[in-house]
């Protein structure tokens, strides 16, 4: 089971920005296409006053700042020159929703998606929508919050793809402020199972993929998790991926590279369950032979060297 997509972490909460421009977005377009990416998904458009395009809406309305490049723009560009389909992440207001108000966070997402596919759905590599809430347990909101955005998305697009990634609240389900690396209490496989056929059953119609992360429970653990997420989702006709973390939640330094072991049995353990497609989060930081931490160099040459493919030079 190979890597055929990721995410673009442009608007992070915990990780590094590597200061890439044009010539450096090229070449890892270049070098995804190349390792056999064929989808990239923007992990959100905005995050608080953060956007990856000159949004007139988010401006107006969040006092968000202007940003000096249209990354929406110059990704579908890139996605268009080296064939890939481009996934439009949607905006995270980083309060909001935490908060429990769903419905401003939809409105505004409402909102969001008219502009852009006003702005962007004329383009060619537009293959898709990423609801880029994330979470793990059956959220008071959460059902309607996915469904009014995914059904906003589709109906605007002609039905275009509707793509969700949450995690799973297994032991490592550690925000990357805290001072470790486990918690005590985590979700037992069965409580999931029955929290996420509740979601799901509430979603049909509105999402299409459903992608779970995969770093938050233990190892030996994954494929029972996995199993239980390709059941579900052939239940309520969901195309199901995995979500392959390509760094480390084991160490206390938040995050480097994962080690391609990890990476390796994680693979192995999807294609055991049946997952359609993996895609992770992500190759430009954490795979990439031009990413600013080294690790990740030799990463992509164990993954080159295990799946044949001729490494790029850098």
């Amino acid at each position: 089971m190979h890597l055929t997509g990721t995410f673009l972490d442009e608007i992070s909460h915990d990780i590094p920005h590597q200061n890439w421009g044009y010539e450096e977005w090229d070449r890892d377009f270049r070098i995804m296409k190349a390792t056999g990416i064929r989808t990239v998904i923007l992990i959100r458009c905005g995050y608080r006053r953060w956007l990856t395009y000159p949004s007139d809406i988010l401006m107006e309305r969040e006092g968000a700042y202007r940003p000096p490049v249209d990354l929406v723009d110059l990704f579908l560009g890139l996605a268009e020159k080296h064939g890939l389909t481009f996934y439009f992440g949607l905006y995270d207001s980083g309060q909001y929703w935490t908060e429990g108000y769903f419905e401003r966070e939809v409105d505004l997402n409402r909102a969001v998606i008219d502009e852009v596919w006003r702005n962007y759905g004329h383009r060619a590599a537009f293959g898709g929508w990423y609801i880029s809430q994330e979470v793990s347990r059956r959220t008071a909101g959460i059902i309607d919050t996915y469904a009014q955005l995914g059904q906003h998305c589709k109906g605007i697009s002609s039905g275009l793809p509707t793509l969700i990634s949450p995690y799973i609240d297994g032991k490592k389900a550690i925000l990357s402020s805290e001072a470790g690396i486990t918690k005590g209490e985590a979700v037992s496989l069965r409580q999931h199972e029955q929290e996420w056929d509740e979601i799901l059953s509430g979603l049909q119609g509105a999402v299409d993929i459903l992608a779970f992360q995969d770093g938050h429970v233990d190892y030996h653990e994954l494929a029972d998790y996995l199993s239980v997420n390709k059941v579900l989702a052939d239940r309520y006709g969901l195309r199901c991926w995995t979500n392959a973390e390509s760094f480390d939640r084991d160490m206390p330094i938040k995050f480097l590279p994962i080690k391609w072991e990890k990476l390796r049995l994680k693979l192995e353990a999807a294609r055991a369950a049946g997952m359609e497609e993996a895609i992770t989060f992500e190759f430009s930081h954490f795979m990439s032979p031009q990413s600013a931490y080294p690790q990740a160099h030799h990463l992509y040459r164990r993954y080159c060297e295990h799946f044949g493919i001729v490494p790029e030079e850098v």
